[in-house]
């Protein structure tokens, strides 16, 4: 994984989530990252989301073990 397989939109989120990940058609990600988070609270939500891609996490099916691993 490059940086170039990973574009960043930052977005209000009408909710309380602090980030989305999305896989795109071209194989690249997504990562949409809440304007209502101050700084450090965006760049670890980034973290949080590098994490899953270089996880593989869209691969498995386990929501809960998925979380688990990326909070670890």
């Amino acid at each position: 994984m490059t940086t170039q397989d990973v574009n960043v939109v930052f977005r209000d989120f009408p909710n309380f989530g602090k980030e989305m990940v999305v896989l795109n058609e071209d194989g690249s990600y997504t990562v949409f990252i809440n304007t209502r988070l101050n700084y450090e609270q965006q760049m670890k939500a980034y973290l949080h989301a590098i994490k899953h891609i270089t996880g593989d996490d869209f691969q498995k099916d386990d929501i809960q073990s998925i979380e688990y691993h990326a909070h670890t």
